[in-house]
């Protein structure tokens, strides 16, 4: 069987790794598992949203045929309006597709970028799923050390580029770290993009649980802002809509003409069942949005309640879904995660997932997804941390 090379040396997905250590593992009745390894809802929509759901399913014909492949209009136009509205500047129609979740916008926008012998910058640590498609796509990644900050630096980013190089790609707030990139600093590597011609990819999946009430950057009233930058965006975790795989990217109309090739050859059209839920959930559920998002900072609070007394555990980054914390112990961090499941019945990934081998950034941190585990669990995974700690 011929397989090609770098998709043999792409790492196997990280989750469904995870997932195997705690098959055939009995947990005591008095301490279940605590599942904080994924970030993704595991409640389905609003029961309004299931109900509107239905109704599409057994009335709306277009609901079960092919659409157009950058997305429905209605969508597109939606996403436009909004986004004009809350970022300032201005985006058109014309500037949005909607496709089969953020990952596949990720690698849609790729896709008009880079190809095998280029170079893209990702801070570290990253989002594995970025660096899978970048690996298996021979585009070689090149890791921008954030250091304990976890915040990027630009002038360490100029460092690096090459006549290879193509992009440099952020999540904020960030996977796996929680971080929120400033707004000075995404205009800073704006800036730095445009000056050497490369592409700026903001993936803002977990933009609607950000901290702050305001935008989160001011990068799309830039007048030229179509030049550099790519934006992404995920309804799933806004909606809980995982299962039906929507998406948006936020580019140039000239770039959406070659994003249309490559959706035409992937999918052909976004699932439409899930394009006219999230068109539903932005018209009607910006109150219960609002309402998730408050509890999200209420876990996010309880984290750092909680972690605040836990001996010998810093939590570097806290945001959005996610906490990266330093762990204690004088083992590497895939060999904790791992003990975490037999001691202390926790399913976490370890920053070794996140950051290049042997980094200390990786070696020395956990990740835990917090947004499925309210303030009870989150004080009950505290005290099993402690209890390891002893």
């Amino acid at each position: 069987m011929h397989v090609t090379p770098s998709m043999m040396e792409t790492e196997a997905p990280p989750v469904m790794e995870a997932r195997r250590w705690i098959d055939g593992v009995t947990f005591p009745p008095d301490r279940p598992l605590l599942n904080v390894s994924q970030a993704a809802p595991v409640d389905p929509p609003p029961e309004a949203l299931r109900q509107a759901m239905a109704d599409f399913a057994l009335h709306e014909t277009s609901a079960h045929l092919y659409g157009p492949v950058l997305g429905r209009p209605e969508l597109r136009a939606q996403v436009a309006k909004d986004w004009t509205s809350e970022y300032g500047g201005t985006v058109s129609p014309d500037d949005v597709a909607i496709t089969s979740g953020c990952n596949q916008a990720f690698a849609t926008a790729m896709a008009t970028i880079a190809q095998f012998g280029d170079e893209v910058i990702l801070p570290s640590p990253w989002y594995f799923n970025h660096k899978m498609w970048l690996d298996m796509n021979g585009i070689k990644t090149v890791p921008l050390d954030c250091g304990e900050s976890l915040i990027p630096n630009p002038a360490e980013a100029e460092r690096l580029i090459t006549d290879k190089t193509r992009a440099i790609v952020f999540v904020t707030p960030n996977n796996p770290t929680g971080a929120e990139y400033p707004a000075g600093v995404l205009k800073a590597f704006f800036d730095l993009c445009q000056s050497h011609d490369l592409a700026l990819i903001v993936d803002e999946t977990y933009r609607d649980f950000h901290s702050s009430s305001d935008a989160p950057h001011l990068l799309f009233q830039e007048p030229n802002w179509r030049e550099t930058l790519i934006q992404l965006y995920s309804f799933s975790k806004s909606y809980r809509l995982t299962g039906h795989r929507v998406g948006a990217l936020v580019a140039s109309p000239e770039r959406l003409a070659q994003v249309e090739k490559f959706l035409d050859t992937v999918a052909i059209c976004p699932n439409q069942l899930g394009q006219l839920s999230a068109l539903w959930g932005m018209q009607n559920l910006r109150q219960w949005l609002a309402g998730e998002r408050d509890e999200i900072l209420n876990r996010r609070a309880a984290i750092e309640k909680e972690f605040a007394d836990l001996e010998g555990w810093d939590v570097l980054g806290v945001g959005a879904y996610f906490a990266y914390v330093r762990h204690p112990f004088d083992e590497p961090s895939d060999k904790v995660a791992k003990r975490l499941v037999t001691d202390a019945s926790v399913l976490a990934l370890p920053g070794t997932m996140f950051a290049p081998e042997n980094a200390p950034i990786g070696v020395n941190c956990l990740r835990f997804a917090f947004a499925n585990i309210d303030a009870t669990d989150i004080a009950e995974l505290a005290n099993r941390l402690r209890s390891l700690s002893r």
